[in-house]
């Protein structure tokens, strides 16, 4: 078994050489490379390759070669979207173009001065929703929940080479649930609070749920909180698109008070609808059903 662990793969030379390629050959050139980082990992990560595999070929029921060639196209994919956040964060944002699906619910969420909650996952790109929000007037602080472990030396090399630091605050998950202050002082100030609800990591709190016809395990704390603080919550994603273009999607959840089953339930719902649209974009290279032995 091998669940997740807080940390994500990727290492401070990828990212460098990306920037690199980026500014010396541009975007759609340093695509390319990414065929050769694509097959490396296709041939020797011989474990979130069996991970990956398994949700193509048993969860999407697809054969095994569809499988496989998906396998490959989740990593040049992946690589795709790691090479657009970083162009967008070196300063070049008007290469790439955006369509909005449901922003009239995000300027509702606002409108109401009660803050509000996101709710988002390991697809596409979310990263780069403060972008789209840019293009709309959107002046909003967003303030993303996450955990200790994942901040790396990757987001501060990002950070020191973005032309427009990023406007996302962190709020980061304590033990003494210190944080839950930080979010409501947030939420007081109108500002959206951001989780991402598909990833549980072995030690923590969860809820569970059938995803793609197998029950799976959910952190508990984004729909807990979500659901106790009477406040909108709407299902936010930016996938990738051809070329170079991109589509966020906003969907309003409908919450009951203090019943964190129900929304995990609507938010399954809303996420398999977006995995079946854009299946080889969720990026989570692990055992997520905890079925492979």
């Amino acid at each position: 078994m091998n669940k997740w662990k807080g940390k994500s793969k990727g290492t401070i030379l990828g990212y460098k050489i990306f920037v690199y390629c980026i500014r010396n050959i541009g975007i759609r050139s340093s695509y390319f490379v990414l065929y050769f980082v694509a097959a490396y990992y296709f041939l020797f990560l011989n474990k979130s390759n069996r991970y990956i595999f398994y949700y193509f070929n048993k969860r999407l029921n697809y054969n095994f070669w569809k499988s496989k060639i998906s396998v490959f196209k989740s990593y040049f994919i992946f690589g795709k979207v790691l090479i657009d956040k970083t162009a967008i964060s070196v300063g070049l944002r008007d290469r790439f173009t955006y369509e909005f699906d449901g922003i009239e619910n995000l300027k509702n969420l606002l409108n109401e001065k009660k803050g509000g909650v996101l709710i988002s996952a390991h697809i596409g790109n979310f990263e780069i929703a403060e972008h789209f929000f840019a293009d709309i007037d959107f002046d909003c602080q967003i303030n993303l929940v996450t955990t200790d472990q994942e901040v790396t030396i990757i987001k501060e090399y990002m950070d020191s080479i973005a032309v427009k630091k990023s406007n996302i605050k962190f709020i980061y998950v304590k033990e003494d649930m210190s944080h839950i202050f930080d979010i409501n002082t947030a939420l007081s100030n109108n500002e959206l609070i951001c989780f991402t609800g598909d990833r549980y990591f072995e030690g923590s709190k969860f809820l569970e749920t059938e995803l793609l016809g197998k029950s799976a395990k959910f952190p508990a704390g984004p729909f807990l909180i979500a659901s106790r603080l009477g406040v909108p919550v709407v299902y936010v994603y930016v996938m990738k698109e051809r070329n170079l273009h991109y589509h966020l999607y906003a969907r309003v959840a409908q919450v009951k008070k203090r019943d964190a089953q129900g929304l995990l339930n609507s938010y399954v719902q809303n996420l398999e609808s977006m995995l079946k649209k854009y299946p080889r974009q969720w990026f989570n290279y692990f055992d997520f059903w905890d079925d492979i032995h």
